[in-house]
Formats: C-alpha cells, sequence, structure tokens
C-alpha cells in the first residue's frame, strides 16, 4: 500500500468544537486511500497486549506486515495467527529494513521502550498507536509529543475509554457547568494486582533460550535476567514501568482530566502542586500503597481544585464514600461540585451517574457539543488513511499532557514529600535531584 500512496498537501485549522483539541495541523504524512486499500502495519510487541491489538487492526481490514517482539515465546501465537508477516526482535532492524513498506506502526512494549520505539517510527514518518501510559517519565512524553508535530504523523494512545459515548457525555455535562465549580475530585484505582514495594532479587537464573534480554532493557540500566521482571509484572519496578498509577492513571483520571481541563495547566506552563504519602519506596518497586494529592491551579475558567489518587486498597474517606450509594467498586472516579456530583464506577468512566439522585431524577444532558467516536482504534485508522477525523487521544493535544499529570504523581512518590512541578520549564522547584527521573539517561546505545 505504502508504495501507491499520494500525500496530501493541506492544513487542517477546524477545531474540533468545545474539546480543547485541535486537528492536527498540516498534516502532510494523512494520506489520501482509495476506500478499498489497506494499512500497512507493523507491531513492536507481539504478544500479550500487543497481540491483541495486531488482532484488532487485522479485523477491520488492515495489513500486518511486520511482528516484532523480544521474546519468540510470549509472541508465537500471534506469529502462527500472521505467518506472512515478517519477523523481527529488533524493532530498530525492522523500521531500516521496511521504512518503505510500512504506513503504521503499534507499541505495546513495557513503559521503558515506549518512546525509543515510537520517536524512531515518527521519524520515518510513521502513524503511531502507542499503548498507555505514553512513556515512563516526563521528558519522554514531551519528546514524543514534539515529534508528532515535527514529522506530522497522527497519533493515538490506547486509552480507550476516550471513544466512549459515556465518557463523551460526561465531559459535557461537567464542562457544561451542571455541578457547577468543582473543587475536588477522588480518584481510586484496584491496583496494583502485581508485586510493589518487594527488593531486587538477588539470584540470577540463566536467561530463557527464545528471549533477548538486552534488548528487552532497552535504554534501561542493565541488571541481570530474573523471572520477577517479566511478563506483565515488571509494571511494579521503577526502572521498567510506572506502577498502579502510570498503568491505571491514564484510564481512571481520563475523565477529570478531561472534563475540568487539568491538561491545559501543563499546556499553559502553570505550577502543579503535587504530594504524595505511602507505603515507602525503595528505589526498586514502587510502594504497595500510594495516596497522592495534585492541587491544580485556576485555567480555562475554572476553579483551582484538588484531586486525590488512591491505590494498594486505599480508598477516600468514609464521609466521601458515603455519597455513593450502594458497594463501592475497586476502581471509580468522584467529581465533587458546588451543586451535585458526577460519579462514574470502574477504570473507563463509561457510564456515571449524577448524584445525589433525587435533586437529578429529571435530569435532561446538555446537547452534544463533542464528536462521537467511531471507535477508538478506528479514530486512528481514519485519520491515518486522510479522513477528517482526530484521534481525541493523539499525543499533541492530549496524549502527552495527561500522560504527564499522571506521571507527576510518580516523581512525589519517589522524591518524597511536596514538590512544585513548574510547567513552563519542566522542572521541579529546588529539588535537583528529579532531573534524571524527569530526563531519563539512557543506556549506551539508545537514544531518542
Amino acid at each position: 500500500m505504502a508504495a501507491r500512496m499520494k500525500r496530501r498537501d493541506f492544513i487542517r485549522r477546524t477545531a474540533l468544537v468545545g474539546a480543547g483539541l485541535l486537528i492536527l495541523r498540516d498534516p502532510k504524512s494523512a494520506w489520501s486511500y482509495q476506500a478499498n486499500n489497506r494499512l500497512n502495519i507493523a507491531a513492536i510487541g507481539a504478544g500479550g497486549q500487543g497481540g491483541g491489538l495486531v488482532n484488532i487492526f487485522a479485523g477491520m481490514g488492515e495489513n500486518i506486515v511486520a511482528l516484532c517482539d523480544v521474546d519468540d515465546r510470549r509472541a508465537a501465537e500471534t506469529y502462527k495467527r500472521f505467518p506472512n508477516a515478517k519477523r523481527y526482535k529488533d524493532f530498530r532492524r525492522m523500521l531500516d529494513e521496511l521504512a518503505n513498506s510500512i504506513d503504521a506502526v503499534t507499541v505495546a512494549t513495557p513503559d521503558h521502550t515506549h518512546a525509543v520505539a515510537s520517536i524512531a517510527a515518527m521519524k520515518l514518518g510513521k502513524h503511531v498507536y502507542c499503548e498507555k501510559p505514553l512513556t515512563w517519565c516526563i521528558g519522554e512524553a514531551r519528546a514524543m509529543r514534539k515529534a508528532a508535530i515535527e514529522h506530522k504523523v497522527i497519533t493515538q494512545m490506547g486509552n480507550q475509554g476516550t471513544a466512549s459515548d459515556g465518557l463523551r457525555q460526561g465531559v459535557e455535562i461537567v464542562r457544561a457547568g451542571v455541578l457547577g465549580q468543582v473543587r475536588e475530585v477522588h480518584v481510586w484505582s484496584n491496583r496494583p494486582v502485581w508485586p510493589q514495594g518487594v527488593d531486587r532479587p538477588k539470584d540470577t537464573p540463566p536467561i530463557p533460550p527464545d528471549l533477548d534480554w538486552d534488548l528487552w532493557l532497552g535504554p534501561a540500566p542493565y541488571r541481570p535476567y530474573h523471572p520477577a521482571y517479566l511478563p506483565f509484572v515488571w509494571r511494579g519496578w521503577c526502572d521498567f514501568g510506572t506502577g498502579a498509577l502510570g498503568d491505571m492513571g491514564c484510564h481512571t483520571l481520563n475523565l477529570p482530566v478531561m472534563a475540568l481541563k487539568l491538561h491545559r495547566a501543563i499546556a499553559e506552563g502553570k505550577t502543579v502542586v503535587v504530594e504524595a504519602e505511602h507505603s515507602g519506596c525503595n528505589g526498586e518497586s514502587y510502594p504497595k500503597w500510594s495516596i497522592v494529592r495534585y492541587h491544580f491551579p485556576a485555567r480555562a475558567g475554572m476553579a483551582p481544585l484538588t484531586l486525590v489518587w488512591y491505590d494498594g486498597g486505599k480508598k477516600p474517606p468514609q464521609e466521601v464514600l458515603s455519597l455513593i450509594p450502594g458497594e463501592v467498586p475497586g476502581s471509580g472516579c468522584l467529581i465533587v461540585g458546588e451543586k451535585g456530583m458526577l460519579y462514574a464506577p470502574g477504570d473507563y468512566a463509561t457510564r456515571w451517574q449524577l448524584l445525589p439522585a433525587d435533586q437529578f431524577r429529571d435530569f435532561r444532558p446538555p446537547a452534544p457539543f463533542l464528536p462521537r467516536s467511531p471507535g477508538h482504534h478506528r479514530e486512528w485508522v481514519l485519520a491515518c488513511k486522510g479522513e477528517n477525523i482526530t484521534p481525541m487521544s493523539n499525543f499533541v493535544d492530549y496524549a502527552a499532557y495527561l500522560t504527564e499529570i499522571v506521571l507527576l504523581g510518580n516523581l512525589a512518590i519517589r522524591l518524597g514529600g511536596r514538590i512544585e512541578w513548574d510547567a513552563a520549564t519542566a522542572r521541579v522547584r529546588g529539588r535537583p535531584e528529579a532531573e534524571p527521573l524527569v530526563h531519563r539517561p539512557y543506556r549506551k546505545g539508545w537514544t531518542l
């Protein structure tokens, strides 16, 4: 498909009304496709979540041309399902050899390799779908945004709840002022469901023959292989994952961040104060539990507010939980306004309830002003094909900012105490020790 494509040279200046998300300007790499043409997609990460993404895009009729995974055993089912796709272990070699044959790339690797893989693809003009959180550190998130702008590619982060009608209607309700001014938000998660608060293993078992351990480590500091690090459980290790907050924040914080325009505080270079209490962080793995308080300044006519995140079995205080009818689930979100509350149970805010229920018995939602999605993954595919649609969780307008907010919580956890984040300079005021956590030094041989 790539060899037959023609570039569309035009400027999109239309805004998504009321969304605060701009259509990417001058997307010269948004190709013009005939209706029967298919994207040539290469997958970086082909097992686990990566294999699921491959199945989704193949099921939409797109062409899977290459599969890259450092673990042949974990990717075996996907390899079997797509026997004609070329196989690689090193995404750098794949991108080098297939640069003229690939239109788009999916990235579903551990968090610490999201940025190096995505930016390498974007530099070649490839559209990118990257799993959440967008990156391991804030410096990488900003680099991802910059690369998407510079190379004019279509992007989407994998927080699929963003596409649901329920979440978008919840955003509209808050933005329309139904709750009045909001100064308090509570978000809780049932994560972690993997080990945290543990020390580094001391034994050094042999590396499995199907795994390229050095490539799996990528830009992270070298350490001996151990099955305690992978698969899946890498989320709890500081060098590889982003803990409970990083794993689920891009889902469960999504509704309040978008509805209350909290990402604009980052975009406009404001100061955000963050405080964290937790079970203890040893620098190897994230705490068993944490409570993180974000203090956001006023933005876009909205009042300053405090957002509190809870994980590891912690939940809001009883006086807050008592406002929620019925059994409180393991994850959820409560937005508290002057005129009422919006409660969204679960991780994705695909459904919600206005409280107190009696007060809103005859409530009618405001007229929709956000576009309704054809589907989270389909948004990206259609945009890649040049359709006049903007993925809502694109790197430039939203995903990089949401990721930065999430990772600020991890900064507070790892640094301890109270931090003042200067979004204008990307620095923690008065805390120079934060610099390697904001802009990660890479292992030799790896660069953005």
